[in-house]
Parts: C-alpha cells; structure tokens; sequence
C-alpha cells in the first residue's frame, strides 16, 4: 500500500487527511500548526519538519491549501515538494487554483521523475460518510488510475476531467455556477417572504423542483439562513471569492463574456468588505439581499409572518 503525504490539514484538508488516514494508508503529515498534526501523530501518522522532508517518505503526495500563491511555494519553494519528491512518486494538488498554476508546475516534477495531478473537490452533503461529494481529476489517466484508490477514501464521486488542469476548470466553473444560482434564489426567497408567503412553504415549494435538488444550498439554507446563522462551517466566504475571480479571470483570458458571474463576484468583494470572509460562503449573499430587501427570512416553530413598521417581516 502506497505511503500517503499529505500537506495542510486545516477546515478542508484536516477531515480528508482523517478518511485517508482511517481507510488505512501509511501516512506522513505536514502542517505549520504543529497542533493541527497532533490526532494524526496519535494514530501512528509519522510528522515531517518541512515538505521536503514529507516528499521524501512518500508515494504519493497531496496537497490542501488555502491560496494559489501557498501551493506555489509549497511546491516548489526552500525545502518545498520538488527538492525531496522521488521518481515515480505522485504529487497531487487539491486545492483550488488556476489551471495555468499546476500546468506550469508539472515540467518541473517531470524532469525529477514525477507525476502532478489537480483534484479540486466539491463539497458534499454536510454529515456524509466520507465528507466530500466531488474529486475532479486532472492529468494522465493511468497516474489517475493509480491514485484513484486513495481519493476514493475521502470522495464518493472521483471524476478523471481530462488532461493536467481540467480538474481544476471543472471546479472553477462549479464554483462559479454555484454563486450565480445562490444569487438567483436568495432574491426569489426575500420576494416571496415579503410578499407574504410563510418561510417553510416558501422553500418547500422551491426545493421540491429542479433547483432545490441539484444545488448545495438544498442542505445549507435551512441550517443557516431560516436559522439566522450566517456563521461558517467548512467553507468559508473568503475562498468563494477568490474561487469566483479565478473562474471570472480565465473568462477575460479566453475572452468568454461572463455577466452573471460577474455580478455574483461583485456580492462576494461587497460581503468581504464588509469584514464577513469567515462566514458561510454560499449563504452570505442571503444576508446582503434581507437588508436590500428589507425582510428577514428567518423562522420560528410557528412560521407565521407579521409586517414591522420598519418594513421587515418576521416570524411569530
């Protein structure tokens, strides 16, 4: 059984590295938070001091990181992945970056020997078995086969893109298609409650048709927002928008008109403006749209709704 590395073990990284872990692969970890390496070292993970020093003990590395420029010098910085990688070993990266950074990375693991795959994932229904719904794989198909094993321990949908970087495209389009969609609903929601239809009935009648189903915000909008709960769980709001302006900037880059996203990118800088990047990514834009608005899309047990003189409607 090949010897995972595994390289970031924050809000996203740290459960994936568990599932990996629990599915029984030898493992080596590296985090700055020497805490955050501490459940892993108690269930016989061995800790490295650099990623370097992790390369080296490891088959196959991965990579959970929260910005472009953190993957770059991970990689590739003093004692980053490169200076210890070994030939035939596999780094995997799966973070979300722009496609152009892990295909610029892949000459340099080449010519060592090595193999570079992109796997962004997507986050799942919350409380899932293995916490993540979509891995979106990019790179050679028989490396994919290879490592398919170990990203099958943290994902219930292992998708191969296509060649270096489509995992990545894939991810930024979902992000992007998500946002726009979260818009869309969050008007529709303060339209109806405003106009008087009861919270609960309201997003029955919403999640019961196409949207309601196939979108994350099925499982998110009644933990959050009828709770008045914009607080972040895994997936805070400040990576929502830098994943929506890396999707918006490969739109400029192939000249690909993208209004809508835009316009659901331009909600993302207003919400972190406003200091809320640590809340939930895809419900905040709930929250800029009830004070646009002027309604509360909040419940309580009854679900009855009475007018305030402010102009809000709220919930006995």
């Amino acid at each position: 059984m090949e010897t995972v590395g595994f390289i970031g073990l924050g809000s996203m990284g740290g459960p994936v590295a568990g599932h990996i872990q629990r599915a029984g692969f030898p493992m080596v970890v590296f985090d700055l938070r020497k805490k955050a390496t501490r459940p892993f070292r108690e269930r016989a993970a061995k800790v490295a001091d650099s990623a370097c020093e992790l390369a080296r003990a490891s088959d196959v590395i991965i990579t959970a990181l929260p910005m472009p420029m953190d993957v770059e010098q991970v990689a590739c910085g003093d004692n980053g992945i490169l200076q210890g990688i070994r030939p035939k070993s596999v780094y995997v990266d799966i973070s979300t970056s722009p496609p152009s950074l892990i295909r610029q990375l892949e000459p340099l693991f080449s010519a060592k020997g090595a193999f570079v795959l992109d796997a962004p994932v997507a986050s799942g229904q919350p409380g899932a078995a293995r916490g993540i719904h979509e891995v979106m794989v990019g790179g050679d198909k028989e490396v994919f086969e290879r490592v398919k094993p170990i990203l099958r321990a943290f994902g219930d949908q292992v998708l191969h893109a296509g060649p270096l970087g489509c995992g990545s495209i894939c991810k930024l389009v979902h992000q992007m298609i998500n946002s726009t969609i979260s818009q869309t609903i969050a008007e529709g929601l303060t339209l109806g409650v405003k106009a008087g239809v009861e919270t609960a009935v309201l997003w029955e009648c919403v999640r019961r048709g196409m949207v309601g189903r196939m979108h994350v915000l099925h499982f998110q909008v009644p933990q959050t927002v009828f709770r008045n709960n914009f607080e972040a769980g895994t997936f805070p709001l400040k990576l929502l928008r830098k994943d929506v302006g890396l999707a918006t900037a490969l739109g400029r880059e192939l000249n690909v008109p993208l209004p809508l996203a835009s316009i659901a990118e331009q909600q993302l800088v207003e919400a972190v403006n406003r200091g809320w990047g640590d809340k939930s990514a895809y419900t905040v834009s709930f929250l800029l749209q009830e004070e646009r608005a002027k309604v509360s899309q909040s419940s309580t047990s009854s679900g009855r709704c009475r007018p305030d003189p402010s102009g809000k409607i709220y919930f006995n």
